[in-house]
């Protein structure tokens, strides 16, 4: 009887998936929140099916009874979050709140299935984020002179980069963050937000002959910082928003092509100055050739998600745990070796509707800073999806950038719901500013 039950259940989640999916993009047919409540209702009545299920998947495998525990007080409270934005910000993105929970569902039923404590810690530092990023649009709302602060904001990003390669310990031959009080801070994280707001200022606020060399100079600093710490995949996502900034505020195509001109040489030169650049592009272009070394992960990562197919191994029937670091930089693998590559399309094709909404938010903004704040983030969230998933699927070499809100990580976690609480805010300002008007 169990064994029918998993072997059913994993055609229902994958299902259940693609009606959710294909919510996401029947909210862009309609232009007003209040047409799309239906919408939303089976988004919401699918998310929470996928999530009991999947919790009951694992609890009939392992008899752990913790495990439904767990689950019921995360169920919880991604329910309190989703009614918590209704009450407090009625103007806010529907479509956002609801990724952001499912997404969060998927990363807390894969971590318990990898590693249960890893879930428990992931949940408590969502719990502490969600506190924290639930007040932020408020905050918008009420603070309207952010751009006043963009120097303020540049100089604090390159000192918190400055600090962590000055300070901090070497991992792997990478120096990514710092511990302090037995916590580790990582932050390149952090500072995406900060640069981003920066960028924007510096863009939009600057006497007009100062603004692209004095942002260029900064974002070649931040640039810098990073490779010099050996943190490529954050220095490759902070090099791509300040292009596409750059392009957005001034409109120039020769600005975009120079910048993607400049990143080619500056691939080249990472080749040649970066032996562990060299090693991940020679995993890359022949991991079986290195299966006992560079390619181990690649390779791994690769007959984990030939293995799922389509329908997936199902829950707990997999191999996950032989890819090294699977909870963090490859839990892309793991979920479409045991949910599925259908359910995988589904979860980027999710990441993907988060970007245009993104980007449809952007839009609505005349004001130039807030279009290039929406602008940069949107790039930031949808650059980190492509490195993490074009790299564990070998479109791309590794970067070892997290899938964010479903990989295991505290300041990857929180800086994404900071991200999402940012665009809530934004979202919620420009619709308050077109009512009025």
């Amino acid at each position: 009887m169990a064994a029918i039950f998993l072997t059913v259940s994993k055609y229902i989640l994958i299902v259940l998936m693609a009606v959710y999916t294909f919510q996401c993009f029947s909210v862009f047919k309609y232009s007003d929140e209040k047409e799309r409540d239906g919408i939303y209702i089976r988004q919401d009545a699918a998310m929470s099916l996928i999530y009991l299920l999947s919790f009951l998947i694992l609890y009939v495998q392992t008899g752990d009874t913790l495990l439904l525990k767990f689950y019921a007080l995360t169920q919880l409270i991604l329910w309190a979050l989703i009614l918590l934005y209704r009450f407090m910000y009625p103007e806010a993105s529907k479509l956002l709140v609801n990724n952001m929970c499912l997404l969060m569902s998927i990363g807390f039923v894969i971590l318990s299935r990898l590693n249960f404590s890893k879930a428990k810690k992931q949940f408590i530092v969502a719990m502490v984020s969600i506190a924290m990023a639930v007040v932020i649009p408020y905050i918008f709302k009420k603070f309207k002179r952010l751009r006043r602060f963009y120097l303020f904001l540049a100089g604090a990003g390159i000192a918190a980069l400055l600090t962590v390669l000055l300070f901090s310990s070497s991992v792997n031959g990478s120096k990514l963050s710092l511990t302090i009080g037995g916590m580790s801070f990582q932050a390149s994280e952090f500072v995406k937000i900060i640069f981003v707001f920066a960028m924007a200022g510096m863009l939009t606020c600057m006497d007009e002959k100062y603004r692209i060399p004095a942002s260029a100079a900064t974002a070649a600093v931040h640039v810098l910082l990073l490779v010099a710490s050996k943190d490529l995949g954050g220095a490759v996502i902070f090099f791509m928003v300040y292009v596409i900034m750059l392009f957005i505020a001034t409109g120039k195509l020769s600005y975009f092509i120079a910048g993607l001109a400049g990143a080619a040489v500056s691939s080249v030169l990472g080749y040649m100055l970066f032996s562990h650049v060299r090693v991940r592009v020679t995993a890359f272009r022949d991991p079986l050739a290195n299966i006992d070394g560079s390619g181990y992960q690649i390779v791994q990562s690769l007959f984990a998600i030939g293995t799922g197919g389509f329908a997936g191994m199902g829950l707990t029937q997999g191999a996950p745990n032989k890819i090294p670091v699977v909870e963090a930089d490859f839990i892309f693998a793991a979920i479409c070796e045991e949910f599925g590559t259908l359910f995988g399309i589904c979860l980027l094709l999710v990441c993907i509707s988060c970007f245009i909404m993104f980007m449809n938010i952007a839009m609505r903004f005349k004001d130039m800073f807030y279009k290039l704040v929406a602008v940069g983030l949107a790039v930031t969230y949808g650059f980190q999806v492509f490195l993490t998933v074009g790299g564990v699927t070998k479109f791309i070499p590794l970067t070892g950038v997290t899938l964010p809100l479903v990989s295991y990580g505290s300041n990857s976690i929180m800086v994404s719901l900071i991200m999402f609480s940012v665009i809530q805010g934004l979202y919620i300002s420009v619709r308050s500013a077109n009512r009025t008007g």
